[in-house]
């Protein structure tokens, strides 16, 4: 019986897997000893190893190491996968968040307001361009912390999406569904200046 295309395309990519891992790990030169070195090579780094690429069984070993005990803490620039992703995440989570409080609301009042859309709008174009990593070193500069600088680089990455979408799906609502809210009294005059924002 014949396999079907997506089994031998499987065993097709666990093969071209096996073998760029095969020829990788044989490609990697193993460092031999030179015997005992003198004592200005020591002084000079001859003994440390030296930077390359590790073969995959290294790599393997190492994530294994990491793996097996993800929790552990044995200082500031020590810690576990499972801590360092914990951080990373509650990163991410505060700086989404609070670029959601602010670009949500702001993105409503701009749909919603000719007015504000036209005096923001300036303010938008200069910053929005800037690139979140040109923050960083302003973000160290002033805040003078590591964690919350992140935050703020990852607000930065996040409100002008939210805000930008924000203010065009407010602003984009269709007439007819102004009229059904206007009738079922689920809302102000901000319809009408929903409706005539540009």
């Amino acid at each position: 019986m014949s396999l079907s295309l997506t089994w031998r395309a499987a065993v097709l990519s666990v093969l071209l897997l096996a073998g760029t891992l095969f020829v990788w790990e044989l490609s990697i030169s193993q460092e031999t000893a030179t015997g005992e070195l003198s004592e200005y090579e020591l002084l000079t780094g001859a003994a440390a190893p030296s930077a390359g690429v590790p073969p995959p069984s290294e790599v393997a070993t190492r994530a294994w190491e990491e793996l097996s005990d993800p929790f552990y803490d044995a200082g500031p620039n020590d810690k576990g996968i499972g801590i360092q992703i914990g951080y990373s995440l509650y990163r991410v989570l505060s700086g989404y968040l609070l670029a959601a409080l602010i670009a949500i609301p702001l993105g409503f009042l701009i749909g919603m307001s000719p007015l504000m859309h036209r005096a923001l709008d300036p303010f938008i174009q200069v910053l929005r361009p800037i690139s979140p990593l040109a923050w960083m070193p302003l973000a160290l500069f002033v805040i003078k912390d590591s964690q919350a600088s992140a935050i703020f680089v990852i607000f930065i990455c996040s409100v002008w999406p939210m805000l930008i979408n924000t203010a065009f799906g407010v602003a984009s609502v269709r007439r007819d569904w102004l009229n059904v809210a206007r009738t079922h009294e689920l809302g102000r005059d901000a319809s009408d200046r929903l409706h005539d924002h540009p």
